[in-house]
């Protein structure tokens, strides 16, 4: 069983219903005793960092999901806002990060020749593979994913970074360690690249 975090920052609805066509099994839920109980979680997240950590911390989330993911190394795939906030900070805010990954979430900063370019980076977009994972195997020729963002990710260690994509520069757009994951983009709208993404947290993650 899978458990979507609800913690009231994303549709929660379109994952899960991407799960289903997907053969898996997910609940949306805060409950600490399902949390306990899933073999696998979902951080989902749209909106700003700091009341992505505050709306966590509310709810008393934040012990039960360091439990789970640290200790007991249930896998987690963040996604978009999600993503971030397992870095551990963010130029958007002032609240730590989860902070599971040694990372940083800053925000789009372009050169003159790129300052035409929108923020936030909205639409479609392909990612490249930086590091083999079960996560990203069989992703397809050139995959495509829905990204609607301001703010990006940057790595500590190169070695954690998982996806790359390209807009005004290159920037991390999935990343991992051990069994935390993140993706900025988002699989739930991105059709059979999202539809193997998902099918692969599910069966092989």
């Amino acid at each position: 069983m899978i458990v979507i975090i609800d913690y009231g920052m994303g549709n929660l609805g379109s994952i899960r219903n991407m799960i289903r066509r997907m053969g898996g099994e997910s609940v949306i839920s805060h409950d600490e005793n399902e949390i306990r109980g899933a073999d696998k979680l979902i951080l989902p997240g749209v909106g700003a960092f700091d009341h992505g950590m505050q709306k966590l911390h509310e709810m008393n989330i934040v012990p039960v999901l360091n439990e789970v993911v640290l200790e007991q190394k249930k896998p987690v795939l963040g996604i978009c806002l999600g993503m971030q906030l397992l870095s551990n900070s963010s130029e958007e805010g002032e609240l730590p990060g989860l902070g599971w990954i040694d990372s940083k979430t800053v925000k789009f900063s372009f050169d003159t020749d790129h300052q035409h370019l929108k923020i936030p980076h909205m639409g479609w977009n392909t990612v490249k593979v930086c590091q083999n994972s079960d996560l990203v195997d069989a992703l397809g020729d050139e995959p495509r994913y829905y990204f609607v963002h301001s703010y990006h990710v940057v790595c500590q260690d190169p070695a954690n970074e998982l996806l790359k994509t390209e807009y005004g520069y290159e920037f991390v757009s999935g990343m991992y360690r051990d069994n935390i994951f993140g993706v900025q983009f988002h699989p739930e709208k991105s059709h059979k690249f999202g539809m193997q993404l998902f099918k692969n947290f599910i069966e092989r993650v």
